[in-house]
């Protein structure tokens, strides 16, 4: 058994975060517990190697979700990151923070200090962003690129688009006016993945009161009473049991964390029982309330080059190549999802309700060798995609077994709320009106496969159901809000019931947010770390346990 003030589980987007603040100051004995491995790969740095991590069974945990009845009872694909940095190691890299009212909802929620004029201080203190022009504002740690004359010359037709139907354009989707169409911010710096591992672990691994543990699984909190005392954990094939003075905080993962409290004994009564486990504390929103963005791919053939020349042959990858090599620029400094943005599909909407992508390039997976990956398509072509900003459907996500190693039992819901099939329709109508405007006519080879502008609302949906997928956004399966509302966690992140245990990763979002959730992930990480701090000088510094 070894001693710590802090065990932290996971070393994911959020424990990261936790672990360089937790250990700042350079007496608290932290340890992070991480499942998997180094990070310091050539697909991982390399931005556009998110095609080759996406289905890399060395970095990405490759989950599936239960048949699914919203999608004519397909099982979607789930990767996460299995890696220092987690999923922020083998994302799509778009920073985005949502929409401000969405965190006025968290706090509606019952969750008092988490409003947007909370939470917007704790963004910019994340922050170091870098404009098309190159000028830097902010010192935080997480670099933040606008990388707009970068994106691909096919991209002004996306623009011309957006324009042409009267969607409103940004310059900064984090900014004071995030509404509109533009180039995504992405998480890069010197044309490479800057990752959550590389914003604040690998910095924080030079301090000596810091342990990083990768290969290690976490097995189960151990509980003393109603107190978590240390983390179980199998590591080199060898148990060994990580005890916490103060706390453990579990950063797990959306998936993570609350499968993990289930097999710590602390959720349904009857998913402890069938998991044989006994009960610590009886909580049946543990695992609920798990969300998602779900999101469709409409790809089309061009009448003009797109990444998929630069990608997808001999020459243009070596073109490719030099360019990065030289530079660090180039199509493989970049994300795939280059443009988009959140907007309004009408505009009496009190707030955007669509979140659009615009990809340079089309592409197939292919699964014929031994690491499956995305193959772009053998002739010029470009991808418009959706996804409903705030899905009202939810699901859970529960331990399937006994077994620490066997995947989660991943139930997604969507579209089982009602007003979630009004949230396709609006979206798809949305890139049909996008898809027959001159701009877009003019780079349209052939007819498209489906025009959601003249389609059936029963051919949309239907198309829908057979081909959306997720977006890889889950999150809430450890909700915060009181526990009589169906809460896990309280406002300040501790869990119901139990003492010295906190969560503080997505599976704390009481709703999803608008847009991509990596952001708001280390936000609220960061948050977690100082209420910990703050909690720990309140009680004089005093170890307990």
């Amino acid at each position: 058994m070894e001693d710590f003030d802090y065990v932290v589980v996971g070393a994911g987007s959020a424990g990261c975060v936790v672990a360089e603040r937790l250990s700042a100051d350079g007496r608290a004995q932290v340890a992070v517990v991480e499942a998997g491995g180094d990070d310091r790969r050539f697909w991982i740095r390399t931005p556009i190697g998110y095609g080759r991590t996406f289905h890399d069974p060395r970095v990405n945990w490759r989950f599936a979700a239960e048949p699914d009845p919203g999608l004519l009872g397909r099982a979607v694909y789930v990767p996460r990151g299995k890696v220092l940095g987690g999923s922020s190691s083998i994302n799509a890299m778009v920073y985005c923070r949502g929409w401000p009212a969405d965190f006025d909802d968290w706090r509606a929620a019952g969750n008092p200090g988490w409003g947007w004029d909370d939470v917007a201080p704790a963004f910019t203190r994340l922050e170091r962003r870098t404009g098309a022009d190159g000028a830097t504002a902010g010192d935080g740690p997480v670099r933040v690129a606008s990388r707009a004359a970068e994106c691909h010359s096919v991209g002004r037709r996306f623009l011309a688009a957006a324009r042409e139907i009267g969607l409103p354009e940004t310059a900064d989707m984090n900014g004071a006016a995030p509404e509109g169409v533009g180039a995504y911010a992405l998480t890069t710096h010197g044309g490479r993945r800057w990752s959550a591992a590389d914003a604040f672990l690998r910095p924080a691994m030079a301090r000596s009161n810091l342990t990083v543990l990768t290969g290690a699984l976490a097995l189960r909190v151990r509980f003393e009473g109603r107190r978590a005392v240390g983390v179980e954990i199998r590591a080199g094939g060898a148990a060994l049991t990580l005890r916490a003075r103060r706390e453990v905080v579990l950063a797990a993962g959306a998936l993570g964390s609350p499968v993990l409290l289930q097999r710590s004994g602390v959720g349904p009564g009857a998913a402890l029982a069938a998991l044989g486990v006994a009960a610590v504390h009886v909580n049946d929103a543990v695992g609920g309330g798990l969300q998602d963005h779900l999101g469709i791919n409409y790809a089309y053939r061009a009448t003009e080059p797109t990444l998929n020349q630069a990608l997808g042959t001999w020459a243009g990858r070596l073109a490719a190549g030099a360019a990065y090599a030289w530079g660090r620029r180039g199509p493989l400094s970049l994300s795939v999802n280059q443009m988009g943005g959140m907007v309004r599909s009408r505009r009496d909407l009190a707030r955007p309700d669509v979140q659009l992508y615009f990809n340079p390039v089309s592409y197939s997976a292919d699964f014929s060798g031994e690491r499956p990956l995305l193959r772009p398509d053998a002739f010029p072509g470009f991808i418009l995609s959706f996804n409903p900003c705030r899905p009202a459907s939810m699901g859970r996500v529960d331990a399937a077994s006994p077994d620490p190693e066997a995947a989660p039992r991943i139930v997604p819901g969507y579209l089982s709320a009602p007003e979630d099939v009004a949230g396709v329709l609006a979206g798809a109508r949305l890139i049909g009106r996008l898809q027959h405007t001159s701009a877009m006519r003019g780079l349209i080879e052939g007819a498209p496969r489906l025009d959601p502008a003249a389609a059936s609302d029963e051919v949309i949906l239907d198309d829908f159901r057979a081909r959306a997928g997720s977006v890889f956004h889950f999150c809430g399966g450890c909700r915060m809000a009181p526990e009589a509302r169906g809460g896990v966690l309280d406002s300040r992140l501790r869990a119901h019931g139990l003492d010295g245990l906190r969560v503080a990763d997505a599976s704390a979002f009481p709703n999803v947010t608008s847009a991509n959730t990596n952001a708001p992930t280390m936000m609220l990480a960061a948050r977690a770390a100082e209420m910990i701090v703050e909690d720990a000088n309140h009680c004089g510094g005093g170890r307990t346990g």
